[in-house]
C-alpha cells in the first residue's frame, strides 16, 4: 500500500514538473518570435515537411472519413428522417469534429513521432550539445521553426481534409443513394454556419501546436541511445493523442 501511494506520488511529481517544462519550452520559444525573420529558411523547411508532404495522407484519411460519415448517417436516417438532410449531418459532423481530430491524429502519428525521433537523435548524438557549444539556442534553431509550423498547418490541412471528406460523403450520396447532388449540397448549405467551420479550424490550431510541442519537448529530453529514440517516438504520439482528444473536449465544452 506504501509503495503504491509513493508510486502515485511519485507520477504526480513528474506530471507536474515535466508540464512545467514544457510551458517554461513554450515560453522560451515565444520569447523569439520577434526573429522568425532569421529563421525563416528553416520555417519554410518546416513548412514543407509538415504541411505540404502531408496532404496526401489527409487527402486519403479525409476522403474514407467523410465516406464513412455518410455511410453510418445514412444508417441512423434510415426509417426516422429523410436523406434529404445527409449533406447537413455529415457536414456538421466533418467541420466540427472529424475534420480536425482525424487530421490531428494523422499528424500525432506523422508528425510528432518525427519530431521526437529527429530531435531526440540529434541529443543522443551530442548535435544539441554542440549547438549550445556554438552559443546557438536550440529553442530557436530547433523548436521555433517546427511549433510554429504546427501552428500554422495543421488548421490548413484541416480546411483541405474537411472539403475532401465532404466530396467523400457526397459520392457516397450519390452513388449508392441515389441523391442527387442539388439536394445533398443544398442541405449543406442551408445548414452551414460560420461557426462551425471557425470552431474546427480553432481546434486545428490548437491541435497543431499540441503536437508540435509534445513532439519538441520529448525529443530534447530524450535518453538512452538509440532505444531510447525508439520509446521517444511512441511517447510522443501517445502524449500527443491523449491531448488531442483532451483538448477536443474541453474545446468542445468552451465553443458550444
Amino acid at each position: 500500500m506504501v509503495s503504491f501511494i509513493t508510486r502515485i506520488g511519485a507520477n504526480s511529481i513528474r506530471f507536474v514538473r515535466q508540464t512545467g517544462e514544457i510551458f517554461i519550452m513554450l515560453g522560451k520559444t515565444a520569447r523569439y518570435a520577434g526573429q522568425i525573420w532569421r529563421t525563416r529558411k528553416l520555417i519554410v523547411e518546416q513548412l514543407m515537411e509538415i504541411g505540404v508532404k502531408s496532404i496526401p495522407l489527409v487527402i486519403f484519411v479525409g476522403l474514407f472519413a467523410g465516406a464513412v460519415a455518410s455511410v453510418q448517417t445514412a444508417y441512423q436516417l434510415k426509417g426516422f428522417v429523410s436523406y434529404n438532410y445527409l449533406g447537413a449531418a455529415t457536414s456538421v459532423a466533418i467541420f466540427i469534429e472529424l475534420g480536425p481530430v482525424l487530421t490531428a491524429l494523422v499528424a500525432a502519428g506523422r508528425i510528432g513521432a518525427s519530431i521526437a525521433a529527429e530531435l531526440g537523435t540529434m541529443r543522443v548524438t551530442e548535435q544539441i550539445d554542440a549547438l549550445e557549444a556554438l552559443a546557438i539556442d536550440p529553442i530557436r534553431y530547433l523548436a521555433l521553426p517546427r511549433i510554429l509550423s504546427g501552428f500554422i498547418m495543421i488548421p490548413l490541412l484541416t480546411v483541405i481534409a474537411d472539403f475532401v471528406g465532404i466530396m467523400g460523403a457526397y459520392g457516397v450520396a450519390y452513388l449508392n443513394l441515389d441523391l442527387p447532388s442539388e439536394i445533398f449540397f443544398g442541405s449543406v448549405k442551408d445548414f452551414f454556419t460560420i461557426m462551425n467551420v471557425m470552431s474546427g479550424i480553432i481546434k486545428a490550431f490548437v491541435f497543431g501546436g499540441v503536437t508540435a510541442i509534445v513532439g519538441c519537448y520529448v525529443g530534447f529530453s530524450t535518453e538512452g541511445g538509440a532505444e531510447g529514440v525508439g520509446q521517444a517516438t511512441i511517447r510522443a504520439f501517445v502524449l500527443s493523442a491523449a491531448l488531442i482528444l483532451l483538448n477536443d473536449y474541453i474545446l468542445s465544452v468552451i465553443l458550444f
